[in-house]
């Protein structure tokens, strides 16, 4: 995982599972991440998470 996909967990309490990786690009805007951890986001390789577990995994694969 990147530093900048390091800290994304702090911005992720609440989320409410299933999420669109859009969404989750307009919740961590919303909730103050930095441009490095939005543009990690938008780099993931899914669409759809089901579970945290599942965006946990997607975050792992950042190179």
């Amino acid at each position: 995982m990147t530093d900048s996909g390091a800290a994304l967990p702090e911005y992720l309490a609440g989320l409410d599972f299933p999420v669109s990786r859009e969404d989750l690009v307009r919740w961590c805007q919303e909730n103050g991440a930095s441009t490095e951890q939005l543009q990690a986001v938008r780099a993931l390789p899914v669409e759809q998470f089901s579970s945290p577990m599942e965006l946990t995994e997607a975050l792992r694969t950042l190179p």
